[in-house]
């Protein structure tokens, strides 16, 4: 591997998978071992993710992943609920058949791990569905800055969901989102999503109080 584009790729991969965890110091000889790759290329990639808001680039001192606050990812959050609605909204108008029926399956497979008590599987099926809806709607600007704000929260998303009780609030968000593309209503699905993002924010407050009480 050592395609500067390839490299800044599995190394992004890599940390919204936690193989790095935040404000972990990211060392370039262990990198080029890692990816088969060469000083450049790693420095190369390691800007690019800085400028993705991934990881930090600290003059004299390296790079490292960046820590992301909570009063950080509620803004995050804030604007991807403008992106999100947007989306939902076009999904509306634009799914097809085969469309609507994935969704459907999405959220049916989604109640099946929450009763089944697999929280991490849930949250992979959360991210597919929202993922979905963006391919649905076809807005390429607004899946590209989503996918890159996704990813500088994508360990507070991790926390939410082993929230106890958390997928019994979000699941029926979902279906309502789901339920509004499937009827072709596009005003309905953008609120859906906005009502969906507003509890994600709330969650995010009280995970934040919570830390601040400890």
């Amino acid at each position: 591997m050592t395609g500067e584009s390839d490299v800044a790729e599995a190394l992004r991969e890599a940390i919204l998978r936690g193989d790095y965890v935040a404000g972990q110091r990211l060392v370039e000889t262990d990198l080029c071992e890692r990816f088969g790759a060469t000083r450049f290329t790693i420095r190369t990639a390691l800007q690019t993710l800085a400028a993705q808001g991934l990881v930090e680039v600290l003059r004299n001192r390296g790079a490292r992943v960046r820590t992301v606050t909570i009063e950080e990812a509620i803004e995050i959050t804030e604007v991807r609920r403008a992106l999100e609605g947007l989306c939902a909204a076009r999904a509306a108008s634009r799914a097809t058949k085969d469309d609507k029926a994935r969704l459907k399956h999405i959220v049916t497979e989604m109640k099946a791990a929450w009763k089944a008590g697999e929280l991490l599987r849930y949250s992979e099926l959360n991210g597919e569905l929202h993922g979905a809806v963006r391919s649905i709607a076809d807005h390429q600007t607004a899946a590209r800055i989503i996918e890159q704000l996704r990813g500088q929260i994508v360990r507070h998303q991790f926390r939410l969901a082993l929230v106890p009780g958390r997928p019994a609030v979000s699941l029926p968000q979902h279906e309502a989102i789901v339920a509004a593309i499937a009827a072709g209503d596009p005003a309905a699905a953008e609120r859906a999503m906005y009502e969906h993002i507003d509890s994600v924010i709330e969650a995010l407050r009280a995970l934040g109080s919570m830390e601040a009480q400890r």
